[in-house]
């Protein structure tokens, strides 16, 4: 009898390795490149459109690039050529697509920027993403909120400014929001940057690399602070924060009586937010990926189903040769006074998971 059970039990196996769901294909399927593993928040993006997408009755072919623009040419391509009914595309680098969007559009395909812009390509329909501007508005803010709680007594707070990746358009936004923040107290000379280095071409960070970040961070610290100290960075991402921090924590910040700087960030990883609980880096931004997996999912059905999808913003965002008609969802700053009900109450983490 036991000897039949496996046996049963095997077969069973057997034949549900082969059987493919068929809700998964009912509406067709769904490309969806994602730029790389490295960051969790593109895990989670990925994530949450295949459930998402599976769970809407499509199938979904979702691959990562590891940082490689070729690499993501290649997988856009083979996409294409497999006859995928939609692309959802965040890009590596938004200016390299455009003979690919081209062959797209000759198979009928549409396209959807996601979270990044692709530019100089009149083939991408529609872009979800959130309000990039706003994002640095808020994580500029939470800087200044930090820097008067931690140096109330400070006549100039000195601070230094990351910015994200040249080849994203979003670095652009995050940059600018930010500054429209900080160029009034620069101004005013309530805060200095002290090594100077401001504007996109100087203090981006190319393919938003901790390491890289990190070493910037050394740099500024041997060449400016060997008689000052850093009252906060404006950083725009928490793979940055975590590289910047630990440029901090090696020559002494947070320790004895040197105060940590307040340090910004974004994405709301795993490893930022208990940092922010260990008093170590100050905010992040929120961006709920599922809320935005769900705009996407919108979007797709809309399109196939030979509808318009719902837009909310249709002036930002010019590609280089059109604007794209965009849906644009709300951050959220967290810092340690709220993390736990915006990231726990939101079912986005469990309290295990950051604590």
């Amino acid at each position: 009898m036991r000897l039949l059970n496996v046996a049963l039990a095997t077969t069973a196996l057997l034949a549900a390795a082969f059987v493919v769901p068929s809700f998964a294909q009912d509406k067709g399927t769904i490309g969806i490149a994602m730029p790389t593993k490295s960051s969790a928040r593109w895990i989670s993006d990925g994530n949450s459109m295949v459930e998402q997408f599976q769970a809407a009755g499509y199938g979904t072919d979702l691959q990562y690039a590891e940082d490689d623009i070729p690499n993501q040419l290649a997988q856009i391509e083979n996409m294409i050529t497999k006859g995928v009914d939609v692309l959802v595309i965040a890009a590596i680098d938004g200016t390299t697509l455009s003979n690919a969007l081209e062959n797209a559009a000759a198979a009928g395909i549409k396209v959807i920027a996601y979270d990044r812009l692709i530019r100089d390509s009149g083939n991408v329909d529609y872009y979800a993403t959130f309000d990039n501007f706003k994002v640095g508005v808020q994580q500029a803010g939470s800087l200044m909120k930090g820097l008067e709680e931690r140096f109330p007594d400070e006549a100039s707070w000195n601070v230094e400014l990351f910015g994200g990746s040249p080849d994203d358009n979003n670095a652009y936004f995050f940059y600018n929001g930010a500054m429209s923040v900080l160029e009034p107290m620069i101004d005013s000379g309530k805060v200095t940057i002290v090594s100077g280095q401001m504007g996109m071409d100087r203090v981006g960070t190319l393919r938003w690399d901790g390491a890289v970040a990190q070493a910037r961070m050394d740099n500024l610290l041997s060449a400016h602070y060997t008689d000052k100290q850093v009252h906060g960075v404006l950083s725009p991402y928490d793979g940055l924060s975590i590289g910047i921090l630990s440029s901090l924590k090696g020559v002494g910040y947070g320790s004895g009586d040197m105060k940590m700087p307040i340090v910004s960030g974004q994405d709301a990883e795993v490893p930022s937010v208990k940092s922010i609980l260990a008093g170590e880096q100050y905010s992040t931004v929120f961006k709920d990926t599922r809320e935005l997996a769900r705009v996407t999912v919108g979007m797709v059905d809309a399109v196939l189903g030979g509808g318009e999808p719902e837009i909310n913003d249709t002036e930002t965002y010019d590609n280089g040769v059109k604007v794209i008609p965009s849906y644009l969802l709300e951050p959220v700053s967290v810092d340690a006074t709220n993390w736990e009900e915006i990231l726990v109450g939101s079912g986005y983490y469990t309290k295990e998971q950051v604590q």
